[in-house]
């Protein structure tokens, strides 16, 4: 079961590279991951079934007793039926639903293979807080599977919608399962559910599970979201939200009814609540057009039904409950694959615009009849098997002196009456030849008929439905092993009944079969009154409905933010800074009054140097706080950084000097870069005030630094764990260079967490300066065949008026092109004596980069610096050959190098957990190797190699962002008076 989760991650992160080679076809080799997975079920069918439930457990978070473990009991082994088996006939579906040039059906394909992934994950880990996590997940991936089209406003918004509510649900379920795990002593479900805890901290927690469960289930007051998410494709609408992802709080439901029904707040929550959902969802679908729409209020109306049988707590009533699960996952899922195939078809899904397609798709319309029939509880479908076994369960504890049992019984009757009106109006509307309004026969909607796998999948669950209504004594046998573990029911006497009854076709002229037929009847003549009365056709029924509530709420909260934000964002810098400094200050002294330190012991220095470089420092801080201009406070501030790199140098850390004269050299390139859109005096249109108030705070925040600093260095009680580390990187991390070991491997997750915040960093820069996308159009390609290019591209380059182009007898004459973007450069801007540095030099700095890189395990250098130094080497580039240099000297854009470092790192990281090792563990492998002697390869290399790509990859953002757009947008500034010129010239 791990194996096939970890299958189902690395398909995902697959799928958009096999949607790019084979199109839409790539689908099919999707779904073959959750066809596998089903296949496992159906083979571990008999062992399930026997009650020796497979397990496997891996051990995760010791320190706090949380693994990776997997149970596949009755429950969880009907769940992965559904997930796996709807899942990989959807995947198949979307093989026709998508054409090969669809927009991001790789990223698509992707999403909808982990969202599988995550629900296989949710339904069968028997950790409560991993359950928790796949539910988050899964609201993740729902959101992107909503907002696919996300050019339209109405998917954006409803895949938002969708998150905040379930995401908030999810949120208070977590505190919820905290409490429980608390509580019980353990986050294992299984031995949760043998203990059956009770107490008031047990009941919190069950209500703060049932708001997580109704939230993710759309049941109200969190129905909304759902018939809103029909704004998906039509895949993600039959496995989202008719299979999977609403049947998640469903599930959490059935996996805790048997143990926590009866507490004092579970039945008027569940029951209640179920039945006003029911009734809500039922009457809004008889008003519906949208045929997608009809089936979205129905869902809503049917998984209220779901919530007051599962939730019920009887045998009984877990047996039928399961069962009407599987029936709706098969019915539902096929009812929006059918509408999928008309909207695909049509173009259309209003029902007032189709007319007569029942007689020219006669395949697709029985599907959908059987389909309809088994919704509504008409034999022998298995939704009639399920109603039946429905209403006898809640009848006989009804009967047997049950409130609750009364209660969910004229409920479940009322709902069922209204499944049966909406699912007749569904087949009318979809295809019933239709009359105008002055009573003409409408023209049948032309019909051209959809490829045969198109309908290949609906119709493999209409016939599932119809086979497990017949095969019904069978699914009873399989479902048998979790209906016993709820509570007995009562009989007419009030006592106990043993055993949860049976599943069957037929169990003769009983009163739910009566009860069956009548609400049926009814249902069909609610919706021909509908019609008849024009009902179904009127404005809404209450003035506000939950939507607007939300839409209410959000409202509320954007101009909270935006009265917050006025008081707070002023948009002034000195006053963002000052009061952090202000905090900052009388925070520290608070706590330094607060301290009881009884000496200082102070040396004057340590080494002779800092006598000498201290003093140039501080002289350099003083100048810059009064320079006048920008750049000359920039080369002030610098002094104290190469201050730095000097004192690092004489104190014996090479690798902390390397890193400091990198940073501090990109840090003058990245400023001389923002400086050009930038006065050159400072005070040119906002003069400084205030400086006094703002010396003073200059001064406190310097000697409060300083204070800390002597503090700190003071209280120190215990030997420094750094003491160790030498020791610790030889053995650990088989290394020598303390500093790179203790980066890559000792504190890995530091920075992770570092490599984290110079992508985000990276991506703020580019999305304050590109306009539209932060991909560029730099990369300068010579103008000449493919072919003739690899027979001349040994050649030297040439400077003619035609641009760059190989040496040839004809122009041998002219000028060698030592860059291929100096001829875009203005000749008063180009250095030739510059560019034959840079040429010279740059593939010999790269070089340089390399060797830090790997060699920085035992010498200094590292990933972080060997990536600085090739970010110089592009710097290079930049300066002698433009924007359009840069855009040869790497051809490629700067999210790729970001996202492909964080890849190898997070990867590296998370490999070891295969091998049962924790995340970041390291090995090596060791040689002899004749001419070379010993040779060594550390797997913290790999993330090192990480952190080299992400510094790059930050570095070519800075340059493409600051720089090349910076002189784009200034050369497009300065071309427009130009062209304005010449129009009124024309004119």
């Amino acid at each position: 079961m791990l194996t096939l989760l970890a299958v189902f991650l690395l398909g995902s992160l697959l799928m958009p590279v096999l949607v790019r080679w084979l199109g839409s076809q790539a689908f099919a080799i999707a779904a073959l991951i959750p066809a596998a997975a089903f296949v496992h079920a159906l083979v571990m069918t008999p062992q399930v079934i026997d009650g020796d439930s497979p397990f496997v457990s891996v051990s995760w978070i010791p320190q706090l007793g949380l693994n990776l473990s997997m149970n596949m009991d009755v429950l969880g082994w009907v769940l992965t039926l559904i997930v796996t088996g709807v899942g990989s006939l959807v995947l198949l579906y979307c093989r026709w639903y998508f054409h090969d040039d669809s927009a991001g059906i790789g990223q698509f394909a992707g999403v909808l293979l982990g969202f599988a992934g995550a629900m296989y994950g949710l339904v069968l880990t028997d950790d409560l807080v991993m359950l928790v996590m796949f539910w988050e997940v899964t609201s993740i991936l729902s959101y992107l599977l909503i907002g696919h089209y996300r050019r339209r406003a109405a998917s954006r918004r409803a895949a938002l919608q969708a998150l905040l509510v379930t995401t908030l649900g999810g949120l208070v379920m977590f505190v919820g399962v905290v409490l429980l795990v608390v509580d019980a002593g353990t986050s294992s479900i299984r031995e949760i559910l043998a203990e059956v805890p009770t107490g008031p901290m047990i009941d919190a927690a069950i209500v703060m599970l049932l708001i997580g469960a109704i939230s993710k289930s759309a049941i109200f007051p969190f129905h909304f979201w759902l018939p809103g998410a029909m704004a998906a494709p039509t895949p993600v609408s039959a496995y989202l939200h008719a299979a999977a992802m609403v049947k998640a709080g469903i599930y959490l439901i059935a996996r805790f009814a048997p143990i926590f029904a009866l507490s004092p707040t579970w039945r008027p929550i569940v029951i209640s609540l179920g039945i006003l959902t029911m009734l809500i969802g039922g009457f809004q679908a008889l008003r519906e057009t949208d045929l997608k729409r009809i089936l979205a209020f129905g869902t809503v109306s049917q998984l209220g039904f779901f919530a007051v049988v599962v939730g019920y707590g009887t045998q009984a009533a877990a047996l039928a409950g399961l069962a009407l699960v599987i029936g709706h996952a098969l019915f539902k899922s096929a009812l929006f694959l059918i509408v999928g195939v008309i909207d695909r078809q049509l173009s259309t899904r209003d029902i007032n615009e189709l007319s007569g397609v029942g007689r020219q798709a006669p395949v697709m319309t029985t599907a959908a009849f059987i389909s309809i029939a088994s919704m509504a509880g008409i034999a022998p479908t298995l939704g009639f098997v399920a109603k039946e076994s429905t209403l006898t369960a809640l009848l006989d504890d009804a009967i047997g002196g049950s409130a609750w049992g009364l209660v969910a019984l004229i409920g479940v009757i009322l709902g069922s009456m209204l499944t049966a009106a909406y699912g007749v109006r569904f087949l009318w509307g979809a295809f019933w030849t239709k009359r105008d309004a002055q009573g003409d026969r409408m023209p049948d909607t032309p019909w051209p008929d959809p490829p045969v796998g198109f309908l290949s999948a609906p119709i493999i669950l209409a016939g599932v439905t119809l086979a497990a209504g017949i095969g019904a004594p069978a699914l009873d046998v399989a479902l048998q092993g979790y209906a016993v573990t709820a509570t007995p029911g009562l009989d007419a006497e009030g006592l106990a009944v043993e055993g949860p009854g049976h599943l069957a076709l037929w169990h003769g002229f009983e009163p739910a079969l009566g009860i069956s037929i009548l609400s049926i009847v009814l249902g069909f003549g609610i919706f021909l009154l509908s019609r008849r009365t024009g009902w179904d056709r009127k404005a809404r029924l209450l003035p506000f409905t939950a939507a607007d509530v939300y839409y209410f709420v959000m409202r509320g909260v954007d101009r909270l933010s935006v009265l917050s934000t006025t008081l707070t964002q002023r948009g002034s810098l000195p006053v963002y800074v000052g009061t952090i400094f202000v905090v900052f200050v009388a925070a520290e002294v608070t706590a330094l009054v607060a301290t009881d330190i009884d000496r200082f012991q102070l040396s004057a220095w340590h080494t002779p140097v800092q006598i000498v470089v201290a003093p140039i420092m501080a002289a350099a801080g003083l100048f810059a706080v009064r320079a006048q201009k920008r750049y000359t406070g920039v080369v002030l501030v610098s002094v104290t950084g190469l201050g730095m790199v000097v004192l690092f140098a004489t104190s014996g850390a090479p690798d902390l000097a390397l890193t400091q004269i990198l940073v501090e050299t990109v840090t003058m390139v990245t400023f001389a870069l923002v400086l050009r859109r930038l006065p050159s005096k400072m005070g040119e249109h906002n003069a400084s005030v205030g400086r006094i108030p703002r010396a003073l705070l200059a001064v406190g925040v310097g000697l409060t630094m300083a204070l800390v600093a002597v503090v700190a260095t003071q209280s120190r009680i215990h030997e420094p764990i750094s003491t160790s580390f030498a020791q610790l990187a030889y053995e650990i991390g088989h290394g020598k260079n303390v500093v790179n070991v203790a980066l890559v491997d000792l504190r890995g997750w530091d920075t992770m967490g570092e490599l984290s915040v110079l992508v985000l960093a990276a991506t703020g820069v580019a999305s304050l300066v590109f306009v539209t996308h932060r991909a560029d159009m730099l990369a300068a390609t010579l103008k000449l065949p493919r072919s003739k290019r690899r027979r001349t591209q040994s050649r030297p380059l040439v400077e003619t008026t035609e641009g760059i182009r190989f040496q040839t007898t004809e122009n041998e004459s002219s000028p060698r092109a030592w860059l291929v973007g100096g001829t875009k450069m203005k000749p008063e801007n180009r250095s030739i004596l510059l560019e034959v540095i840079v040429r010279v030099l740059f593939h010999t700095i790269i070089v340089v980069s390399i060797f830090l890189l790997f060699s920085g395990h035992n010498l200094p250098g590292g990933g972080f610096a060997g990536g600085l130094v090739a970010g110089m080497a592009l710097v290079m580039r930049y300066i002698a050959g433009g924007r359009w240099e840069l855009g040869a000297a790497a051809p490629t854009d700067a999210g790729r190098l970001l996202g492909a470092g964080l890849i190898l790192a997070v990867g590296s990281a998370l490999i070891p957990l295969f091998f049962g090792q924790a995340p970041l563990t390291s090995t090596f492998w060791e040689w002899e190797i004749p001419g070379f002697g010993h040779m060594e390869f550390v797997t913290s290399t790999i993330f090192d190699v990480g952190v080299y790509l992400v510094v790059i990859g930050l570095v070519l953002d800075v340059l493409r962002s600051l720089g090349a757009e910076v002189d784009r947008q200034t050369q497009a500034l300065r071309d427009a008076p130009m062209v304005s010129r010449e129009r009124r010239g024309a004119h």
